[in-house]
C-alpha cells in the first residue's frame, strides 16, 4: 500500500486565511507553489508538451458549465483564469482575486480584482466579467453542473475594482466554491459570456481544438504569472485505449499521460525513459445506482449490493495497491471532517441476504455498465463484483459499454453503472456537487430530507465542533441510504518520460497535478 501524503485540506491556510485571503498570504502559497526546494531544478522555458489522456469526447465544448471529464477540465485550466486557485498543497492562492474578505457571519464576501490581467484576445480582466462568469451558472435557466454550488448565492455585484457577493447564509469556506474548474472567468459582453469561444486569460492560447482528438495550444505571452506556462507550445491528445496511452509514452509520441493502467504498472515503470508518479488524495470510484428506478428503489436491496462487494479485492486487484478501502461516501481521511468512527461496510454475503429478505427477495438479478473509460479496470471490478455478489444470491450481468460517449450516454442514463470522482477541496462541495436533491450530476437521483437540510446548515455553521458532528451525521445517512457504493479510493497514477520535470509537492486534487501540469511543469 503506498503511503498517502499530507492531508490536503490540514495543510493548508487557516480559518483566519480562508476568511481573509491577504496578499501576504498569497505571496506565502505562490513561494510554495514556484519554487521546488533548494536542491531541485529551476523551471526553463521552451518546448512543446504533449500529453496522452484517457478522457475526452468528440462532443466537448467551450461551454463552461458542461465540462465533465478530466480532459474538458485540464484544457479548462490551460486557457483560463479563477478567482481563486487550489496550490498543490490543498492551500488557497489568489489568482485572479488577489485578495478576499469575509463579513463576521460569513455572509458577504468581497474579493479584490488583481489589476492588469489580460485576455487573450485582448482587454483585461474586469469585475463585470467575474460578475457574469458567474451569473452564467445561476439562476433556474440555467444548466450548468455549476449551478448547485452557486445555488447559495442571493447577490453578486461589481463595485469598483471588487466583487461582493451576498450569500443566502455564511459559508466559511465560501473561497473553495470559487476555485471550482466551472467558475473561469470570462469576458462579458451586455453582461453574458459567450460560450463559444475559447478566449481566457489563462496561460495558453487556443490554437487549434478537435473535440475528442486533439487540443493544440499556444503561450500566452502576456501571462501574468511570469513564473508559470514554461512550455512554449502544448498539444492535449485524446489516447483512450490504456495500452495505447502507454506505448505513445515509451515510443516518444507523448511526454506525459494519465490513468496508467495498473495492471501493467509494474512491468510499465521499468522502461527506461519512464517515471511513474503517484499521488493520493480524494479520488473514488463508484457504482452508482438510480435510487429512482426498481430494484434500487429499495434501500434494502441497496444495502445488500454494499454487503456484496469485496472491496479490499478490488484495491487488490484493481488498484493494485495504489488506493485505500471506501465507506460508500465520498469522504476520505484527506478531509477536516472525515468521521473515522463510523463503522466500516465489508464484504459479508449473510448480511447481502439479510437485507434481500427484507426486500421480500430470495436472489437479485441486476446489470451494472462498465467501460474502462469510467476508470482503470472497471470492467474487471464488476467482474469481481459479480463473483462475490454471487455468494449472496445476487445474479450481476456486468455489462462492458463503449468507451467512446460513455459520459453521455451510459452515466446516469443507466440505472447501475461504474464512475470515477475526483474529490472536491470541502466536504461542502463534495456533497453538493453529487449527493444534494435535484443537482444536475446527482448520479443517484438521491434526495434525503435530513441530509438535505444538513448540507445547507453545516455550511453556514462556524462553530468547529458543530460543524463536524454535522458532517458526520450526513456520512453515516449516506453510508446507510444512499445510493452509492464507494468502494475504494484510488491513487492519482501518472506517467512522464525523464525529460519531463514538476514541483517537489504535486497537487492530490485531482489528476495531473490539480489539472494545472501544463502550466506548473516544465522540461529538465
Amino acid at each position: 500500500m503506498k503511503t498517502p501524503n499530507q492531508p490536503l485540506l490540514q495543510s493548508g491556510i487557516s480559518r483566519r486565511g480562508v476568511l481573509m485571503g491577504t496578499a501576504a498570504i498569497g505571496a506565502t502559497a505562490f513561494a510554495g507553489q514556484f519554487g521546488v526546494g533548494p536542491a531541485a531544478a529551476q523551471p526553463k522555458k521552451g518546448g512543446t508538451f504533449r500529453v496522452g489522456m484517457a478522457g475526452g469526447n468528440t462532443n466537448d465544448n467551450y461551454d463552461p458549465g458542461t465540462w465533465d471529464n478530466a480532459y474538458s477540465q485540464t484544457f479548462a485550466t490551460a486557457r483560463h483564469g479563477y478567482l481563486v486557485e487550489i496550490g498543490a498543497d490543498g492551500s488557497l492562492v489568489p489568482e485572479v482575486a488577489e485578495s478576499w474578505e469575509a463579513s463576521p457571519d460569513a455572509k458577504e464576501w468581497t474579493f479584490k480584482i488583481r489589476p492588469g490581467v489580460e485576455y487573450h484576445e485582448g482587454g483585461t480582466v474586469t469585475a463585470d466579467d467575474v460578475v457574469a462568469s458567474i451569473n452564467y451558472h445561476r439562476g433556474e435557466k440555467s444548466t450548468s453542473a455549476a449551478k448547485p454550488i452557486v445555488a447559495q448565492i442571493e447577490d453578486v455585484k461589481a463595485n469598483g475594482d471588487t466583487v461582493v457577493f451576498t450569500l443566502e447564509a455564511g459559508n466559511a469556506d465560501f473561497p473553495y466554491v470559487v476555485s471550482d474548474y466551472h467558475l473561469a472567468i470570462m469576458p462579458a459582453k451586455d453582461g453574458t459570456i459567450d460560450t463559444r469561444s475559447p478566449n481566457g486569460c489563462g496561460p495558453y492560447k487556443v490554437v487549434n481544438y478537435d473535440p475528442g482528438v486533439i487540443a493544440e495550444l499556444t503561450r500566452n505571452p502576456n501571462y501574468w504569472k511570469t513564473d508559470r506556462a514554461h512550455f512554449d507550445e502544448v498539444k492535449m491528445l485524446t489516447i483512450l485505449d490504456a495500452a495505447a496511452r502507454q506505448s505513445a509514452l515509451m515510443t516518444g509520441n507523448v511526454d506525459a499521460i494519465d490513468q496508467v493502467d495498473l495492471k501493467t504498472v509494474g512491468l510499465f515503470q521499468r522502461a527506461p525513459n519512464v517515471k511513474i508518479l503517484s499521488v493520493t488524495g480524494t479520488q473514488h470510484y463508484t457504482f452508482a445506482m438510480d435510487t429512482r428506478a426498481a430494484p434500487f428503489n429499495d434501500n434494502n436491496v441497496r444495502m445488500a449490493l454494499k454487503y456484496a462487494v469485496d472491496r479490499q479485492e478490488l484495491v487488490d486487484k484493481i488498484l493494485f495497491g495504489y488506493g485505500a478501502v471506501g465507506n460508500d461516501t465520498p469522504i476520505s481521511p484527506s478531509y477536516r471532517y472525515y468521521a473515522d468512527d463510523i463503522e466500516q461496510t465489508t464484504y459479508d454475503p449473510d448480511k447481502s441476504k439479510f437485507y434481500l429478505k427484507q426486500a421480500g427477495l430470495d436472489s437479485l438479478d441486476v446489470s451494472l455498465s462498465a467501460a474502462d473509460a469510467a476508470f482503470g479496470g472497471a470492467v474487471d471490478a464488476a467482474v469481481l463484483f459479480s463473483n462475490s455478489a454471487a455468494k449472496a444470491g445476487i445474479n450481476l450481468k456486468p455489462v462492458r459499454e463503449s468507451n467512446d460517449g460513455y459520459w453521455s450516454d451510459v452515466w446516469m442514463k443507466k440505472p447501475f453503472s461504474a464512475v470515477y470522482w475526483g474529490g472536491r477541496p470541502t466536504e461542502d462541495l463534495a456533497f453538493t456537487v453529487a449527493y444534494a436533491a435535484g443537482a444536475p450530476w446527482n448520479d443517484t437521483f438521491w434526495d434525503n430530507e435530513r441530509f438535505n437540510k444538513l448540507l445547507v446548515e453545516a455550511r453556514s455553521q462556524l462553530d468547529e465542533a458543530k460543524r463536524a458532528e454535522m458532517y458526520k451525521e450526513m456520512q453515516q445517512i449516506l453510508r446507510t441510504e444512499g445510493g452509492v457504493i464507494v468502494p475504494m479510493f484510488a491513487s492519482y497514477v501518472m506517467a512522464h518520460t525523464n525529460s519531463v520535470a514538476h514541483p517537489e509537492v504535486v497537487g492530490a486534487n485531482w489528476t495531473l497535478d490539480g489539472f494545472r501540469a501544463i502550466e506548473r511543469w516544465w522540461f529538465a
